[in-house]
């Protein structure tokens, strides 16, 4: 529906000017920040401890997707900035003895703003809050009672950032490093030996309780640098990401490495501006 609408839009547009009452032009809305959008894909290494399915450490390879949007808005003298970040990954471990697997999913989302700071030339610092939500899985393949562990989370994270824009010779270049650190927040987290079955016959909420750094320490971090290109802009980057807790006699951890690559987007939004010499109407039969 939303490219049919598109579509529809696209074809008013080339429509001679007579059949419209005033002509219009389109410009951007802003002309000093355009909106930004990446897609990376990566693979690393990946390291796993869940407690409720395993007391051992199981490593293997992950496969992640990072999108991200960026834009600037008009709040406080176009300093802060818009940006949703979405992560998803994929992961396969073996325990130490090659006897059993694990197979995993995650998807996290975030959203917040950013307050950007411009000391030097080129030099962009930037620093605010992120809202986030995380769910995942992990199954393991040699388990009978309890084979998967269910994960869900939501957190209030404190974000900073910084990009600084360079040449070499004649290729543009910028790189960029952003951190995000939960402070706050609620997670799922069962009790020690407890099923499934006795918590869809509890509740779920039972097991639901506050995160903070005392027990559920997690960090991520993203390094990239752009190459601008004449028609494109490729990105290479290296993602850390830090997901752990320690509540109720259970440990979690999952520690990534991947390096990432893709490509980045620019464009700018555009409205409707009445033309400054509108075409006359016409008028009716006398």
């Amino acid at each position: 529906m939303k490219q049919l609408s598109h579509c529809i839009l696209y074809i008013l547009m080339l429509l001679p000017a007579s059949l419209w009452a005033e002509d219009v032009t389109l410009e951007p809305v802003t002309n000093r920040h355009p909106t930004e959008r990446s897609l990376l894909v990566g693979a690393g290494k990946t390291n796993q401890l869940d407690t409720y399915l395993s007391p051992m450490e199981y490593t293997g390879v992950q496969v992640s997707v990072f999108v991200q949007r960026e834009r600037m808005t008009h709040l406080a003298d176009h300093h802060i900035s818009f940006q949703s970040t979405f992560h998803g990954a994929f992961t396969s471990t073996d325990n130490p003895a090659g006897t059993a697997k694990y197979l995993g999913g995650r998807l996290a989302y975030d959203a917040g703003w950013h307050y950007h700071y411009s000391p030097l030339r080129n030099l962009d610092l930037k620093g605010g809050a992120l809202v986030g939500a995380d769910a995942g899985f992990l199954y393991n393949d040699r388990n009978g009672n309890n084979p998967a562990q269910g994960r869900f989370s939501l957190d209030l994270s404190l974000s900073a950032g910084a990009s600084y824009a360079f040449r070499i010779k004649k290729l543009p270049l910028r790189a960029a490093y952003q951190a995000d650190l939960p402070m706050v927040g609620m997670m799922f987290c069962p009790e020690f030996g407890e099923s499934y079955y006795e918590i869809s016959q509890r509740g779920v909420g039972h097991d639901i309780i506050c995160a903070h750094p005392g027990n559920a320490m997690s960090l991520r971090q993203l390094l990239t640098l752009d190459f601008r290109l004449p028609r494109v802009t490729l990105r290479v980057g290296y993602l850390l990401d830090i997901r752990q807790s320690n509540a109720r006699s259970l440990k979690y951890h999952d520690y990534s490495h991947s390096f990432m690559f893709g490509l980045v987007r620019h464009f700018q939004l555009l409205r409707e501006k009445p033309h400054p010499n509108p075409l006359p109407k016409e008028r009716g039969n006398k």
